[in-house]
């Protein structure tokens, strides 16, 4: 698997994330620069990562949906090119239009920084193939403004279509309040397009790979994404 990862000034899980994508496809990723216009030729998986893009002024992502980079990676989504944006990353695909609604402030206005417990809801996706349907995974969050706000057709929408791969609930799949960890519509971790080839998501699944660090929830993304994309090769 080829992969990119977009660096922004401000982004700060770029590195974690490179080596998360080496440990995973045994491929170190090419850096792309937020001013660079064109992703390396033969890119498979385009990253955006977590972090703060130019100090999060405006909103979280705006500044950053118009760097010269951002026209590439749409090109790449319309032509059918996988896109993994994770924390400020999927604020910077919603900014993009690439994914609809918006992220905003955490419910009760604090930075949120713990592991927390998601639902797969579907496995039939190139990003979900590693996990099994119902299937609750622990990653960690960090973020403040991590609560996703779409209007009522727009959130019909994707449940209708099945596009919420991600919520967060209890460690036994339960949905409640108190598991919601910053006031989510549907209490919604991570959402795809339309065509199922770019993926949102708030919580950092590339921090939860190594046995080093506790749990490894997180390498089934990572892993069901390598033995996508080498079939389809």
């Amino acid at each position: 698997m080829k992969a990119a990862v977009i660096v922004f000034p401000g982004i700060n899980r770029e590195r974690d994330m490179a080596r998360t994508l080496k440990l995973v496809s045994g491929r170190a990723p090419a850096m792309v620069w937020h001013a660079d216009t064109a992703l390396p030729a033969g890119t498979d998986l385009a990253v955006v990562p977590g972090g703060f893009s130019y100090g999060d002024y405006l909103r979280c992502g705006a500044i950053a949906a118009r760097a010269p980079i951002m026209d590439a990676v749409r090109a790449f989504a319309a032509a059918g090119g996988f896109v993994l944006g994770v924390c400020n990353g999927f604020q910077i695909l919603c900014e993009s239009g690439l994914l609809p609604g918006v992220l905003m402030r955490n419910a009760r206005l604090k930075f949120i920084c713990r592991d927390v417990y998601l639902r797969v809801e579907r496995s039939g996706t190139p990003f979900t193939r590693g996990y099994n349907a119902g299937q609750v995974i622990r990653v960690p969050i960090a973020h403040g403004e991590g609560n996703y706000v779409a209007d009522a057709d727009t959130i019909a929408r994707i449940e209708g279509e099945g596009r919420v791969l991600f919520r967060y609930t209890s460690p036994d799949g339960t949905l409640a309040p108190e598991w919601n960890h910053n006031g989510a519509t549907n209490a919604i971790a991570g959402i795809v397009n339309e065509r199922g080839n770019v993926l949102g998501m708030m919580p950092h699944p590339e921090n939860h790979v190594e046995a080093a660090m506790g749990p490894t929830d997180g390498r089934g993304l990572f892993q069901g994404l390598v033995e996508h994309l080498s079939k389809a090769a």
